[in-house]
């Protein structure tokens, strides 16, 4: 079996790159298997992997590098003993280290295991942002990669991608660097998934680093179940490009230059729309996906981004979320989050859809209203 570990900080196209390759070893007859791990406990991409026709299971309980050695190693058996394939591609959160994980599943019991080599895929739009943001956590990814992809050339100029390039190479002189667009699949991403076929011979000792406490990310995941009383897809797109908007908006306040990933999909009898945003310049993406409703209807979100405090971040998030679902007469309920714990501090929930803060003073400041 061939592991194939695809690493990259939020929002670089991890997914896309994920969905053509796996097309693309399928196409050569091969068998594959592909695990999501998502920041936070609420898997968002999984849906949209799993719509492609390829297996998938979801590890959503944090950061893969530092706590999920146990939980990776049932997936992998359980994968091996269900479906046997031969080729495994794991999509690390964009917060963890690849190579650590290449680490930890060297060291399981596993029988036959090779490995392509370690990749990190670099959104060309983003890097340098993304490297007066978070240098050093952007610089061991990059450390730790055989493979460094500049991805998204279809969205900068020449002078954009050769400095990307040239940055990527002064961090790690022995990567090999491709260049492509992942969404076009154009020919230089066709090499690189040829590329991948190569053997990985690369060890190194070092201790286990926390990814989350260098990057300097605060993440916040969740769900709600909604009521969406008949609303279609147009409504739901805008109110979600309403709510990314606000969100950033907010976030921009305590930083204006934040990277990152903010992703709301919202599943309602009308089909799956999913929006997100990755950095304080950029617009929300919404896609509409042809996935027809089988009743049950939620919302589900993620967010990490660099510099703003977890606390922060669960008052922007939930603040945005909710004042859009009521503007739209969405009744809701908060079904889970990664910050269930502190909830009962801030406020309860009414199932009539509407939030109620016990402490003003936080209410105003943190721009909880209602319409």
């Amino acid at each position: 079996m061939k592991v194939i570990i695809i690493g990259g900080f939020l929002g670089s196209g991890k997914t896309t790159t994920l969905r053509n390759l796996g097309k693309h070893l399928i196409d050569k007859g091969h068998k594959i298997a592909i695990i999501v791990n998502e920041v936070g406990e609420v898997g968002v991409d999984g849906a949209t992997i799993s719509s492609s026709g390829l297996v998938t299971k979801e590890l959503t309980s944090g950061c893969i590098c530092c706590s999920l050695k146990v939980t990776m190693e049932l997936t992998l058996d359980s994968l091996i003993e269900d479906y046997n394939p031969d080729v495994v591609i794991i999509e690390p959160t964009g917060i963890a280290f690849p190579l650590q994980i290449k680490e930890h599943i060297e060291l399981m019991d596993l029988g036959e295991v090779s490995f392509a080599p370690v990749v990190t895929l670099i959104d060309a739009s983003r890097f340098g942002a993304e490297w007066e943001q978070i240098p050093k956590f952007i610089e061991n990814q990059i450390k730790e990669s055989e493979i460094v992809c500049i991805n998204k050339i279809d969205l900068v100029d020449r002078e954009t991608i050769a400095s990307s390039t040239q940055k990527a190479l002064e961090i790690n002189p022995d990567a090999i660097v491709v260049e492509f667009s992942a969404k076009n699949a154009d020919d230089k991403f066709e090499r690189f998934m040829d590329l991948l076929t190569g053997e990985s011979e690369l060890h190194q000792e070092r201790e286990d680093v926390n990814s989350m406490e260098v990057s300097g990310v605060g993440s916040y995941a969740g769900e709600y179940s909604i009521t969406s009383n008949g609303k279609d897809t147009d409504q739901i797109t805008n109110m979600l490009v309403h709510t990314l908007v606000n969100i950033k908006d907010k976030v921009k306040e305590i930083n204006p230059d934040f990277v990152g990933h903010v992703k709301i999909s919202f599943k309602s009898s009308s089909g799956l729309v999913k929006g997100s945003l990755t950095s304080s310049d950029g617009e929300p993406v919404v896609e509409i996906l042809d996935e027809k409703g089988d009743g049950e209807e939620h919302l589900k979100f993620l967010s990490a981004v660099t510099k703003v405090d977890k606390e922060e971040l669960v008052h922007i998030v939930d603040g945005c979320i909710q004042s859009n679902l009521e503007k739209e007469a969405v009744s809701f309920e908060k079904v889970s989050s990664t910050h269930d714990h502190h909830d009962h501090d801030h406020g309860h929930h009414h199932e009539d859809g509407h939030y109620h803060e016990h402490n003003h003073e936080h209410n105003h400041k943190h721009g909880h209203h209602h319409d």
